[in-house]
Parts: C-alpha cells; sequence; structure tokens
C-alpha cells in the first residue's frame, strides 16, 4: 500500500487526532498508538458501556478510528518510559499529537529534541488554535471553532439562528488537514532528508474552508447571512418536499433552468424574464414556492426520474439508513467490514481516497489495551524478554 513503508506513532485522542491517523492508518502506515498504562487513551472509555454503541468493551468512537492500529503501553511521565519512547522515536516516521499547546515541551517530546534523536523524524500538532498567536491556551472543542470560524453563522436562517454543521466538520477537518500536512512533509523529507512540525490549527481549517465566501466579503464589506438550504446566486437550489420525502434540485445557470423548466412542465414558471439569472434570483420566494407546491404531488423516486432523465442536478435528502446503501456508496467501497476479538464483523465507512496502485485494505481490527506492547518491543527494537520484564515490573510498560 501507499504508505506500508512509513510508521506513525499516534499520541492522539478523542477525534480530530484520532481521525488523522486514521487516515494514514487506512492507506498503509504502520500506526502505533502509544497509550498510558491502565485504562488506554480517553477515547477507549466513551460508550464503553453503552448496549447499543459499543462491543467487546469498545465504544464506536474507538472502534471506528482506531482500526488498523496496533497499541503500545507506555508511561511517558517516568524517565525510563520516555526512554523507551526515544526507543521508538529512532525509527519511527511521524509522531501524531492533539495534545494541548505545551505538553510535548513538557513530556521532552517535541519537535526540536525528537530531531536531535531521529533528524528525519516528521511531528504534527492538531490544537484548537495551533501553535502561535495571543490564544494558543485557550481549550477548544469542535462546535466552540465552529462557532468562531464563522460558518455557523451561514448555517440555518435569520429566524432560526446559527446552526452547526450536523458531523463534526471543526474536529474533522482538523484530521484531514493534519493528514495532508504529514504527507506534504513527508514528500519534502525526500528532497532534504530531514523531518520538520506540522502545526494545525482547527480554526484555521474553519477559515480556510470559507473558501470563497471570505473573499466575497473582503470584496464587497457586506456580512453573508444564513440562507438555508438555498443559494445566494442560484435559483432555484434548494431543499423541496415531495410526497414521501424530500430533493435537492440545484439549477446552476440558465441552461440547467431551461431544461428544469421542460422537465417539471410548471406553466408558472415559463415567464421569458426568469430565462435570466438576475430576475430568477430576485423572484426566488415566488419560484421556490411554486416548485415546492409542484414536487409535493409525486413521491421522490418520481421526480429523481424525471430529473435525472434530464439531466437536472438532483438528488435525495437521504437518511443515514438510505445513505449507506446507496448503491454508488457500496459501489465504491465506502462501507466496509472489521472484525472485532470475538469474531463479530462490525460496518463502518471505509477510506475515500483511491489509488490505482494500492493493493485492497483489509480492514485490522481495533486494538485492546497494550496489546502488542511486547511485540513492538522485542520484534521492532530488539528488547530481550528479561529487559521487557524490568519495564513491566515497574509499571513502566503495560
Amino acid at each position: 500500500m501507499a504508505l506500508e513503508h512509513i510508521t506513525v506513532l499516534d499520541l492522539t485522542h478523542m477525534l480530530s487526532g484520532p481521525y488523522g491517523t486514521m487516515l494514514l492508518a487506512d492507506l498503509g502506515a504502520r500506526t502505533i498508538k502509544v497509550e498510558p498504562p491502565g485504562r488506554g487513551e480517553g477515547t477507549r472509555r466513551l460508550l464503553e458501556h453503552d448496549p447499543d454503541y459499543s462491543r467487546d468493551g469498545m465504544g464506536a468512537y474507538f472502534l471506528t478510528l482506531n482500526r488498523n492500529k496496533e497499541s503500545v503501553c507506555v508511561d511517558l511521565k517516568t524517565e525510563a518510559g520516555r526512554e523507551v519512547f526515544l526507543d521508538l522515536v529512532r525509527r519511527a516516521d511521524v509522531i501524531y499529537d492533539n495534545f494541548s499547546v505545551g505538553v510535548t515541551q513538557r513530556l521532552g517530546i517535541d519537535f526540536d529534541t525528537l530531531s536531535q534523536i531521529n533528524p528525519r523524524i516528521i511531528t504534527c500538532s492538531v490544537t484548537g488554535f495551533g501553535q502561535t498567536g495571543p490564544q494558543t491556551q485557550r481549550p477548544a472543542f469542535d462546535q466552540v471553532v465552529q462557532a468562531m470560524g464563522g460558518g455557523m453563522s451561514i448555517t440555518g436562517t435569520p429566524a432560526s439562528g446559527p446552526t452547526r454543521s450536523g458531523i463534526p466538520i471543526g474536529d474533522l477537518g482538523g484530521g484531514v488537514f493534519g493528514s495532508m500536512g504529514v504527507l506534504a512533509a513527508l514528500v519534502e523529507r525526500e528532497h532534504t532528508g530531514r523531518g520538520q512540525h506540522v502545526d494545525v490549527s482547527m480554526l484555521d481549517v474553519q477559515i480556510s474552508l470559507l473558501n470563497y465566501m471570505a473573499t466575497m466579503y473582503f470584496m464587497s464589506g457586506d456580512v453573508p447571512q444564513g440562507i438555508g438550504n438555498g443559494h445566494f446566486v442560484h435559483v432555484p437550489y434548494n431543499c423541496f418536499p415531495t410526497a414521501d420525502g424530500h430533493i435537492i434540485i440545484a439549477c446552476i445557470g440558465d441552461p440547467f433552468f431551461e431544461r428544469f423548466v421542460e422537465c417539471i412542465d410548471l406553466p408558472a414558471l415559463r415567464k421569458p424574464e426568469y430565462l435570466a439569472q438576475p430576475v430568477r434570483y430576485a423572484a426566488r420566494a415566488e419560484i421556490d414556492a411554486l416548485v415546492a407546491e409542484t414536487l409535493r404531488g409525486h413521491s421522490t423516486a418520481y421526480w429523481l426520474d424525471r430529473l435525472n432523465a434530464a439531466r437536472i442536478p438532483c438528488g435525495p435528502v437521504n437518511n443515514f439508513a438510505q445513505a449507506l446503501q446507496d448503491p454508488q456508496v457500496l459501489a465504491r467501497e465506502m462501507v466496509v467490514e472489521v472484525t472485532l476479538p470475538q469474531g463479530e464483523r462490525l460496518r463502518m465507512p471505509g477510506n475515500p481516497i483511491k489509488l490505482s496502485g494500492a493493493a485492497p485494505r483489509a480492514y485490522g481490527t481495533p486494538p485492546q489495551v497494550g496489546e502488542q506492547t511486547t511485540e513492538v518491543l522485542s520484534g521492532w527494537l530488539g528488547y530481550t524478554e528479561a529487559r521487557i520484564a524490568a519495564l513491566r515490573a515497574a509499571g513502566t510498560i503495560a
């Protein structure tokens, strides 16, 4: 696989960090979770006893985010544990964390220190606000950066008020950009022979995702407001109710609108002036109301057949059950199975990156706490049985 020659030491917890290392593991990187002895990293505790959302003592968070990984338990707060970790660093390529700013320095495992041990090491830290600036010490979780990044202000409507994204895009965005930064650093290392530190701020990511809308604000000075499922240029571009669900229609530009009028066969839309976008946008409330009234007369499937035949951009508003059994989704292997320790095969989302030269990925079981400690220390680092036994007796490893 693409990253099978890369080893990642995964110090992450919760969502943003583990999602980033999950993506790297899915692409073939050997990913070794370094967890504190005892109960392991905190995400293991989420939903661990929930009757619906846990299996084999692991909750849905941990099961999903830690597939294809190994687990080594080392107490990084002890000198002996730090020495074990430094031995791992000597052979690793990447160290990925989402600790608060300053934690790696206090533990003595920051980039400046580790690069003295291994000049090729790449470190990546995903934090709420980054390693520089006046707010590095502020705690941040997904919804905090969604709010501060501006995205919530344009989600929803003026009546509903700010609305967070239904998926945790603050956390997940940090993970995606963290893994992207690691890949960029790996490519540069091929030319320089040296590693570097990747600093990803979850707030920075949210600002980046504002993209052209931020540029429009800088150009005009107009602060955009929430417009629900509509669009600030195109009409009709919205979510409309049908007889048995909801459908998205996205008429981007005049040619699509002309075909849409023929497809829906609604006389009230045949006004010549509607053929020009500025007039349609000025009349968007009237047009949306007419379209909504018409679409309610038939099922989602009926309209999808007609709209797809006319090549009008459209789609159903799927719930989870519908989305996860969509034929296109299944054909793209976006639902995969992971075998759990007791033999149950659990389904979860696959990896969206498809590489033509990569072998198909067999998704591995999430590790038990410290499951590979002995294997990694003996087989990878060459520790003797006596040394491992002594470390275990001292509580340094587990």
